[in-house]
């Protein structure tokens, strides 16, 4: 039976191991990993000492991405001594009920680690369509005071050559420094800023690949329309050009900034139009006038460019 692997923190309970029974050693979480990650890439391994009416010990939690990695491991591992000299004690993780967890996105590095494991190093590459900063729209500089915005958007692409598939991301990053810093304070605060932008288009470019793993260990490779966003018909021209096209208001920002929870960027609304659709219903939702906001889930092509 095939399984569906996202790129998303895993959430569900069959993903997850309870192993108790452990005795007190150091470095305990990289026994469990090294004992545990040869079923199956993990997300997470959390050691912690029983609670008091547990009595002396140890307890983990071990997340897998696959549920059917944690399923074989619990298997072979329940009751076994592994690296102690005492028997392991291990199950699948019950659901709870009334608990819904909510699933986030992966951040870039768990993303890599993970496409490495199912697509191989040379399954996938990445690159950078536009990096720009986006310091100083809207006079922020004037209401910050003392304090100087840096801001950087960046769009990234992400290629499966074997399986043909190309997706987009494009994320905003940002971080207040104070006006009096010098100038070696504010290149670092740059650079720091345009790599975390750069790590969460990544990430958002992943979140568009649904992988399926076959019972025979292979694995293909899907779009994942959920994602879909109407910013995908821009091309990359387009896309570079956002910036300099966007014309940001006081007013546009302040509304923007009060219902963002997440990082978002503002696009410029006339360029989702298409000529066949001269009103645009599927932004009527959006709290914009001629500023569009979206998430930093933004761009996704289904194809290689050709």
């Amino acid at each position: 039976m095939a399984e569906l692997v996202e790129f998303r923190v895993p959430a569900g309970s069959a993903q997850t191991l309870l192993v108790w029974g452990l005795e007190p050693e150091p470095g305990l979480e990289r026994s469990l990993f090294s004992a545990f990650s040869r079923f199956g890439p993990l997300y997470s391994v959390r050691a912690r000492r029983n609670a008091a009416v547990a009595g002396p010990g140890y307890c983990a939690v071990i997340k897998f991405y696959s549920a059917g990695d944690a399923s074989r491991a619990q298997r072979a591992c329940d009751g076994q001594r592994l690296f102690q000299k005492s028997p392991l004690k291990v199950c699948v993780c019950t659901k709870q009920k009334g608990f819904q967890q909510k699933v986030l996105a992966l951040g870039s590095n768990k993303c890599q680690e993970l496409a490495n494991h199912y697509l191989g190093f040379n399954g996938w590459s990445s690159r950078i369509i536009t990096l720009q900063n986006v310091s100083g729209f809207g006079g922020e500089n004037e209401e910050l005071g003392r304090m100087l915005p840096v801001k950087y958007l960046c769009a990234v692409e992400v290629t499966l050559p074997k399986h043909g598939m190309c997706t987009r991301g494009v994320a905003l990053a940002k971080a207040d420094i104070e006006s009096s810093a010098d100038s070696l304070e504010l290149l670092t605060a740059r650079r720091r800023v345009q790599k975390l932008a750069a790590g969460r288009a990544l990430a958002s470019a992943f979140q568009k690949i649904l992988l399926i793993v076959l019972e025979n260990g292979k694995v293909a490779v899907e779009y994942n329309s959920f994602h879909e966003e109407p910013t995908d018909c821009l091309t990359e021209e387009e896309l570079k050009g956002l910036v300099q096209r966007a014309d940001l208001t006081r007013a546009d920002r302040k509304r923007s900034e009060q219902g963002s929870h997440t990082e978002s960027l503002l696009l410029l609304r006339p360029l989702l139009y298409h000529k066949s659709h001269p009103s645009p219903p599927l932004l009527s939702h959006f709290p914009c006038d001629g500023v569009l906001e979206v998430n930093q889930h933004a761009l996704s092509t289904r194809h290689l460019p050709a």
